[in-house]
């Protein structure tokens, strides 16, 4: 992302049903916003998420990128519906293995956020570990 601000997992509540769904929304958004296979109408509409300029049920209901959402699931299925078995069980295995590594990331992230903040008294620096 370009943006100097990037929305907090606690401004997506409006539409996550708790902070663990609002972790992946937001993770969700910075994926589709760096995703060069996409187009540009979905990464325009993560990027504009992410800054806090348009908000995200706002976003769900604009015809744009909605167009855009359903056209790139059409373009999925027919995907899938030409893969042969082979391919069906590389992408299953290419798949274990990026979630593996998005399940690592997501236990960091987890794991800062709820890290305690201490506070070192008057004029100390406030520090989150």
């Amino acid at each position: 992302m370009t943006g100097d601000r990037e929305i907090q997992d606690e401004e997506l509540m409006g539409i996550a049903q708790d902070p663990e769904q609002a972790l992946r929304l937001r993770r969700s958004l910075r994926t589709i916003a760096g995703a060069t296979s996409l187009g540009p109408d979905l990464r325009e509409m993560a990027r504009a998420v992410l800054s806090g300029s348009v908000d995200i049920e706002d976003a769900f209901q604009d015809p744009r990128y909605t167009e855009a959402v359903f056209q790139r699931m059409h373009e999925m299925r027919r995907a899938a519906d030409d893969q042969t078995y082979a391919e069906r069980q590389q992408s299953k295995a290419r798949f274990a293995e990026w979630d593996a590594r998005q399940q690592a990331d997501l236990d960091r992230e987890r794991a800062e956020r709820d890290a305690p903040v201490h506070d070192f008294g008057r004029g100390g620096a406030r520090v989150q570990r």
